[in-house]
């Protein structure tokens, strides 16, 4: 395979990255949509809209800025500081900036209801597509591994056998989405439990997997996405430490 993957359509060569990166958000919405109409929501129309911006905003704006940040020695060389920060962006950003955006919007129309189990298998599902297009980028994307002499290493563009981590997450997502569903048919959660356990699983997996990745690592030994994933799972913490605050009764 030669990285990076394009389409061609007649002379014109688009990255199958941004292709997969635009379907991720239409697929992942549409995903939304029809689960919504099958099971109902619990929350208003007017204030589901209002949590949506919140997402969006929240995602756009925490996305951008942890990306920026990954690497504090490029900030200062940056001709153009917004410029700098809008180029770069992260998932765990996106996350942890949506998640912020919601509580914030649900504090202002005054939402009490949980509003993220409907969220869990879209974002499951856009992020599986997402990485298939980080992937299709080999190592002209900030999504691959340290070099390797393990079984799974790939040559990703650059001669050298590395993790492909674009695609244990893949894995990782796969497994953690069957384990969700299966858990939901057997136990009965308490509304946003599901929404909990996938932001837990994925930060946890997140911290975990920086560390075969090459990026820029504090005196401390991790990375500003490291240190992100810790306070989301402080944040967590509380379910954490007691699980069964997660759930109603067992099936």
């Amino acid at each position: 395979m030669n990285f990076p993957v394009t389409i061609e359509i007649g002379s014109t060569k688009i990255l199958l990255h941004a292709v997969l990166e635009l379907a991720a958000f239409f697929i992942g919405f549409r995903y939304f949509l029809w689960l919504k109409k099958r099971q109902g929501d619990i929350i208003s129309s007017s204030n589901r809209i209002w949590i949506f911006i919140g997402v969006i905003f929240g995602a756009f704006i925490g996305s951008r800025l942890l990306g920026g940040l990954e690497d504090p020695s490029q900030i200062a060389k940056a001709d153009n500081i917004l410029y700098y920060f809008y180029q770069n962006k992260t998932v765990v950003g996106g996350l942890l900036g949506g998640l912020a955006g919601v509580e914030i919007i649900k504090k202002i129309i005054g939402e009490k209801q949980a509003s993220g189990d409907l969220f869990v298998y879209p974002f499951l599902l856009a992020l599986i597509i997402g990485r298939i297009g980080c992937f299709s980028m080999g190592i002209y994307e900030e999504a691959y591994g340290n070099e390797t002499s393990f079984f799974t290493g790939m040559n990703l563009g650059d001669g050298r056998l590395r993790h492909p981590v674009a695609l244990y997450e893949i894995v990782f997502l796969i497994i953690l989405w069957i384990g969700i569903h299966y858990a939901a048919s057997r136990i009965s959660f308490q509304p946003g439990a599901l929404f909990k356990i996938f932001m837990i699983c994925y930060l946890l997996f997140r911290f975990l997997i920086d560390f075969i990745k090459p990026h820029y690592t504090f005196n401390f030994g991790l990375s500003i996405i490291q240190l992100s994933c810790f306070a989301g799972l402080l944040y967590y913490s509380r379910y954490i430490v007691q699980p069964k605050k997660l759930i109603l009764s067992y099936a």
